[in-house]
Order: C-alpha cells, then sequence, then structure tokens
C-alpha cells in the first residue's frame, strides 16, 4: 500500500455515479461493498476504493480523521 492514497482518500472525489463528487473517504460501505462485489475500477481510482472499502469493513475509518483535519 501507498501511504500517499491515504491522503487521497480525503480529497479525491468521485467521479461518476450516484455519489459523484463525494469525497472517496465519504463514500457509504453498501457503495463500497458493491464494489468489492462488482470489481472495483482500473487505476487509482479502483486502488483508492479497495483501500477505502478495506478501512471501512474493518472499521478504521477514524485512522483518516487527522488526515481530513490537515487537507482544511
Amino acid at each position: 500500500m501507498n501511504p500517499e492514497n491515504l491522503k487521497k482518500l480525503v480529497v479525491v472525489t468521485m467521479p461518476f455515479g450516484k455519489y459523484k463528487g463525494r469525497i472517496i473517504a465519504d463514500l457509504p460501505g453498501n457503495y463500497l461493498n458493491w464494489f468489492a462485489s462488482k470489481g472495483f475500477p482500473s487505476g487509482n481510482l479502483g486502488q483508492l476504493l479497495a483501500l477505502m472499502h478495506e478501512l471501512d469493513h474493518n472499521g478504521l475509518k477514524p485512522l483518516l480523521d487527522p488526515l481530513r483535519k490537515q487537507s482544511r
């Protein structure tokens, strides 16, 4: 895992779909689960969604709080 991807989770927005414009870290768990079952997109976006899915699934979303404060 690239540590820079953690920072990207709190600044990169979803470029398409129902949650277009929402920060990746703010995507709901059921949406991330849907991607996990259907397949994540290729490239950097897919990596970020997969990472966010792992954090959400394992209850680790609070780890992003300090990064959120830094990105403001």
